[in-house]
């Protein structure tokens, strides 16, 4: 159970914190409901946790050993800056990203959603019918398992 729903951009979502290996995550949060594993190529390979009921699903990236590097969301207590997000208006969401700094954003439509990409953080917003529905973040981690600097 999370004590928190807070976005800590690089850092984490809540008492979830990015660069935890996996057993020690499955220790603390227990058995997800649902696993999913890709094998993208032969240096890394991702397993999406699914923790359907918390509101949340964690991916893990790594060759020998994976650590936590992706968290998405969808949880109604998500805040991010301070201010609760889902639910909010596209531009409600740019111009609470922009009063912290970021205004460049690249976006994807398909049907009826919408995608806004920052990034920082790797932050992904979808939208349907205008309002925020669920959201992504994470971080980039290096072939030998361990977090890349934060360049932002």
């Amino acid at each position: 159970m999370l004590t928190s729903y807070d976005i800590k951009p690089d850092v984490g979502f809540g008492d979830i914190k990015f660069g935890t290996p996996m057993e020690e995550f499955v220790a603390k949060f227990g058995q997800p409901d649902e696993i999913d594993e890709f094998d993208e190529d032969e240096e890394m390979h991702t397993s999406l946790l699914h923790y359907w009921d918390k509101g949340f699903s964690v991916f893990f990236v790594g060759l020998t050993s994976q650590i936590l590097a992706g968290i998405e969301t969808d949880h109604p207590e998500t805040r991010l800056f301070g201010e609760k997000i889902m639910g909010i208006t596209r531009p409600q969401l740019e111009k609470l990203m922009e009063s912290k700094g970021h205004s460049y954003y690249e976006t994807d439509q398909e049907n009826n959603d919408v995608r806004l990409s920052y990034d920082v953080s790797m932050m992904d917003f979808f939208f349907r019918d205008n309002k925020l529905i669920y959201m992504n973040f994470g971080v980039l981690v290096n072939d030998d398992g361990t977090i890349e600097p934060v360049n932002n």
